[in-house]
């Protein structure tokens, strides 16, 4: 069985960006070194455009061949008129209020997403699913999540969207996201790798 996987990027404080879900403020702390990382290690998780721009067009999966976000995740990229950010992957957005999908290779998950990650889970493939958000699809999915890839920034926010949130609308990207429950999932530091702008990579596994 495959993976779902969260690479996420975050605050020190542990938010995934503003209430909006935009992590514009993480941008700056992505140097020639933390791009080279993820050219090398998560050439993927590169959105369509940014990969033609960095010549990687033809550049192979290296974890996932899969990618699953919220529909305020995905808004980030309607609004800039972009109906597949993530193109050469599979995409599927969860959202309750999109009846059609803009774009023929995004197929929109209007209920039971957590059915359908255990659907998705099942399938024959070599690659894992990447859960790339936003808060409410991750709070929604947390019990589905096998590994975290956490890309801690050094900045601090205060408030915004937080990594797992319950009680954050999908589609509108609003609500505190504290959730009602307090339930501990343990996991286990499989590696960290700490770069010279501060930034850190942390990969965590489920314990089972």
């Amino acid at each position: 069985m495959r993976k779902l996987s969260y690479f996420v990027a975050v605050s020190i404080d542990g938010f995934i960006g503003d209430r909006s879900g935009d992590g514009a403020s993480f941008m700056p702390f992505v140097d020639e070194e933390f791009l080279e990382f993820l050219k090398t290690e998560y050439p993927e998780t590169l959105p369509t455009e940014a990969r033609r721009m960095l010549g990687l067009e033809g550049v192979e999966n290296k974890h996932f061949d899969t990618v699953v976000q919220g529909r305020g995740s995905y808004r980030l990229a309607l609004d800039a008129d972009i109906t597949s950010p993530y193109g050469h992957l599979r995409e599927y957005v969860a959202s309750s209020t999109l009846d059609k999908s803009p774009d023929p290779n995004v197929e929109i998950i209007p209920g039971d997403v957590v059915g359908k990650i255990r659907e998705l889970k099942q399938e024959n493939s070599e690659f894992d699913i990447w859960l790339c958000g936003g808060s409410k699809i991750a709070g929604e999915l947390r019990d589905e999540v096998d590994e975290l890839v956490i890309k801690t920034y050094p900045v601090l926010l205060g408030t915004g969207m937080p990594m797992f949130g319950a009680d954050v609308d999908v589609d509108t990207g609003s609500g505190t996201g504290t959730g009602t429950e307090s339930v501990i999932s343990e996991f286990t530091l499989e590696a960290s790798r700490v770069f010279g702008n501060g930034v850190v990579v942390r990969t965590y596994r489920r314990k089972r």
